[in-house]
Formats: structure tokens, C-alpha cells, sequence
């Protein structure tokens, strides 16, 4: 099976402001975002587990008219607090890339 990496456009993640994480998973063709997007290898319960998050803090929506699938969490330390080892939130999409993708 492939790995997420392998059929996006792009995987990117980015501060929503001091608090909050948000992710883009973009892709640029239609065919694969379907794929994708109906055989559930990105859901919001999968997400909430893999950066340990409660499913109700976890805002999901597949974005069809985009060709892309977004979510946003919580920060787990503030930006730019004592501990935060990724001021801009752009490295916090890694452990997507290898989500294998059916089909």
C-alpha cells in the first residue's frame, strides 16, 4: 500500500494562532482524494489518537471542492512557551506521512 506522502500534494501543518495546530492534507487529483477520503485511512478518531488528543477538541472536515482534508488541535504547549520545540507548528504533520492508504 501507498503512504500518504506518496499520493499528496502536500502534508503540511502550521499554528492557528498561539493555541491551536492545523493541518492540510492536499491532493492534486480527484481520483485520489476519493480514494482517500472514502476508504477512511484520515478520520477524526484516528487523528485524536495519533496526537493524543479527545475526539470533541479535534475539528475535521474534508474540504471536496479543495481536494483536501484539514483538522486543527489543540497545541500541546503554547507556541513559543518554556518547552515548545516547534515555534511555527510546521513540523507536526511528520507522523501523517506514513499513513498507508488502501487501494
Amino acid at each position: 500500500m501507498p503512504k500518504l506522502w506518496e499520493v499528496t500534494k502536500l502534508v503540511r501543518s502550521k499554528n492557528a494562532g498561539p493555541f491551536v495546530l492545523t493541518f492540510d492534507i492536499m491532493f492534486d487529483d480527484a481520483q485520489v482524494y476519493r480514494r482517500v477520503k472514502e476508504s477512511n485511512a484520515i478520520t477524526k478518531e484516528r487523528v485524536a489518537r495519533m496526537y493524543r488528543q479527545d475526539e470533541e477538541d479535534v475539528l475535521f472536515f474534508h474540504c471536496d471542492n479543495a481536494l483536501a482534508i484539514k483538522f486543527s488541535i489543540p497545541r500541546p504547549v503554547f507556541s513559543g512557551d518554556l518547552g515548545d520545540t516547534d515555534i511555527y507548528g510546521g513540523q507536526q504533520h511528520a507522523p501523517l506521512l506514513d499513513i498507508e492508504v488502501p487501494g
